[in-house]
């Protein structure tokens, strides 16, 4: 569905009809001191796609993540999640919407096995005692759903591989009903190959009917899974570019200049 373009500051903001929405931001800012780390940022997140973000450090990507996920409070400016104004002031509020995040260190217990990492604290009880037996079948079928690969639910997460443990975080997230998942630099550290299983898996996520916005710096490993691209630059919104029509040419000048054209040099 072809919406229309809003402009906010030097980003292009593509805002489809409210059917499609399951985020919109508009003026989000965030400072620290006199620091301020995130500006009137202004965007909409639609349904069952995959948004990548991209900047470089200190673009303001994880400040935007963390206000999304209710680490941090909004100074300024207000959020919807699927038609409702929200307002996160702790992680859970923001589960409760429905967001789910993976961050870059994927916070498992490498001691524990994946069956309980899946559902660490909120395992399932038996009267007095946890169901590890459910808690195995569980764990099971929702690796079976994403299509994850590993050898037993039973495995601690220290004998998996990068992009397992990738996977397993992604499925915690989604086991307890998250419709939209927040994947923090999903490939940092991982090989081509296991890089390729993260983005496979960011693709069933997809088409499962789920929203997914992926936080990158390689824009060349993440075009093939994006629908839409959001460049931030300086703590602000760059700009929105749908996959089709961007190349990766505008995207660099976008996140190297904050503007689609490179500047002039100074007249000599």
């Amino acid at each position: 569905m072809v919406g229309h373009n809003v402009r906010n500051g030097d980003a292009d903001i593509d805002d489809p009809s409210d059917a499609d929405i399951v985020i919109r931001a508009m003026g989000l800012s965030k400072w620290f001191g006199h620091v301020r780390a995130l500006t009137d940022a202004s965007f909409t997140v639609r349904s069952g796609e995959v948004l990548v973000v991209l900047g470089d450090n200190g673009a303001g990507k994880s400040t935007l993540i963390k206000l999304l996920s209710g680490l941090y409070d909004l100074d300024a400016g207000s959020l919807e999640v699927h038609g409702v104004r929200v307002r996160f002031r702790r992680p859970a509020d923001a589960a409760a919407a429905g967001i789910a995040t993976v961050y870059q260190d994927l916070a498992l217990v490498e001691t524990r096995d994946v069956a309980a990492n899946l559902f660490l604290g909120r395992e399932f009880t038996w009267g007095p005692f946890v169901d590890r037996a459910r808690g195995m079948r569980e764990a099971d079928r929702a690796l079976k759903l994403l299509g994850v690969k590993i050898p037993s639910v039973k495995v601690p997460i220290s004998y998996l591989s990068g992009g397992q443990r990738q996977a397993v975080a992604v499925a915690r997230a989604t086991v307890h009903g998250a419709s939209i998942v927040i994947m923090d630099e999903p490939t940092a550290a991982l090989g081509v190959s296991e890089s390729q299983r993260v983005l496979d898996l960011i693709t069933d996520l997809r088409a499962s009917g789920r929203t997914v916005i992926v936080i990158s710096h390689n824009l060349q490993q993440v075009w093939d899974v994006a629908d839409r691209f959001m460049v931030m630059r300086l703590g602000r919104v760059a700009g929105i570019r749908n996959r089709s029509t961007t190349s990766v040419d505008e995207l660099v000048r976008l996140i190297v200049y904050g503007s689609p054209t490179e500047p002039s040099g100074d007249a000599t």
